[in-house]
């Protein structure tokens, strides 16, 4: 399975972002072992339209363009569903056992996202309701896809 993660927005050079590269690694190291065959981290760029309904229209169709055909689509959003770490990895495997080819998680830009992709999402994940920085959320992605990847290797990452 290839894992996407589309994010709105850039991940500056520092703390944030070599934290983010550790955890991608781990995650792409350990992902083989389970099926896992590629993680991508792909920016976009933030929309510079002056109105914040232009701006979330034109990131949501710069994320759609992204998203392969057929893939399952998470969003992530405060809103959403909050899942423990052990039922995001269960998700995670159902996806990749059902044979599924592409997962891409959408981080959206500070407007939000389309409807348009809330209607193509199969999950609408949240890390808590408080609003984060989206490099936080990339970070925190990342991280629970590595924690998901050893829950389901088997791996003593995760403690319950």
């Amino acid at each position: 399975m290839r894992v996407l993660v589309l994010a709105v927005g850039r991940m500056k050079k520092g703390a944030e972002a070599e934290l983010a590269d550790r955890y991608l690694k781990r995650a792409l190291q350990a992902g083989r072992a389970i099926g896992i065959r590629s993680i991508d981290v792909v920016e976009i760029r933030e929309s510079r339209a002056q109105d914040s309904a232009r701006r979330m229209v034109e990131e949501s169709i710069a994320i759609s363009t992204l998203i392969p055909e057929g893939a399952i689509v998470v969003l992530m959003d405060e809103k959403g569903e909050g899942l423990t770490s052990a039922a995001f990895a269960d998700r995670v495997a159902r996806w990749r056992d059902g044979g599924q080819a592409s997962l891409a998680f959408v981080i959206g830009g500070a407007d939000g996202l389309a409807d348009t992709l809330r209607e193509r999402a199969r999950l609408i994940l949240n890390f808590g309701q408080a609003t984060w920085p989206h490099q936080l959320v990339r970070i925190l992605l990342l991280e629970q896809l590595y924690r998901a990847i050893t829950i389901l290797s088997g791996h003593p990452y995760h403690r319950d």
